[in-house]
């Protein structure tokens, strides 16, 4: 497993995700965006200096320090809509993990029966989940199972908010790969020093 450091994909997605969440969508209220750039956290020219930042960080293979995105989680956290931002944040994470798998990978988990294409789609979920969350993903009967054994998110917010990153996030890598939603259980939620966080997803191909 890799352990020097968080891929930058992962910091990128929780700011992609501040900022996506903070832009207005109302045409009206984009006329004042200076305005609510003070107001608004994934406006201001921090976020987007650091944006530029991750992005290039993650262009040249290099990875962030572990502290330094625990303490960008914990930012996010303290948003009372922190729920939105980390599912958002995952969903992001996903879809640009996915686009990063070689071609092959996706056309065959996409295109083949179920029988040749669920292994095919296993270890692309596998691939991103060592590479991205710094987790390992297994096989269970009609189910998989992604550990993380200290999440990023753990101690960012109380209840479920800090875990919709993953849940979110392996729901729509499933969502890719495979062409079908799969439900997303949170099995346990760790703190950082605690232990392993694990989700249990949907597995079984639907019927023909």
């Amino acid at each position: 497993m890799i352990t020097a450091g968080i891929d930058a994909l992962l910091p990128l997605s929780l700011l992609e995700a501040v900022r996506g969440v903070d832009t207005p969508i109302d045409h009206l209220d984009t006329e004042v965006v200076p305005e609510l750039q003070n107001k608004r956290f994934g406006l201001s020219d921090t976020v987007y200096a650091q944006i530029r930042r991750y992005a290039d960080t993650r262009r040249k293979g290099q990875r962030v320090p572990l502290d330094e995105v625990v303490a960008l989680a914990r930012l996010i956290g303290r948003r009372p809509d922190a729920e939105q931002v980390f599912r958002a944040a995952g969903r992001h994470l996903a879809r640009q993990a996915y686009g990063a798998l070689p071609g092959a990978t996706r056309a065959m988990a996409r295109g083949l029966p179920a029988l040749v294409s669920r292994p095919i789609a296993l270890r692309g979920v596998r691939r991103v989940a060592e590479r991205y969350f710094d987790g390992t993903v297994r096989r269970l009967g009609d189910s998989i199972i992604l550990s993380v054994p200290a999440a990023v998110t753990a101690d960012a917010a109380p209840g479920p908010a800090a875990a919709a990153f993953y849940e979110a996030g392996l729901r729509e890598l499933l969502q890719q790969l495979t062409g079908h939603d799969a439900a997303v259980q949170l099995v346990k939620f760790a703190a950082r020093d605690a232990g392993i966080s694990e989700w249990r997803a949907e597995w079984r191909a639907p019927a023909a």
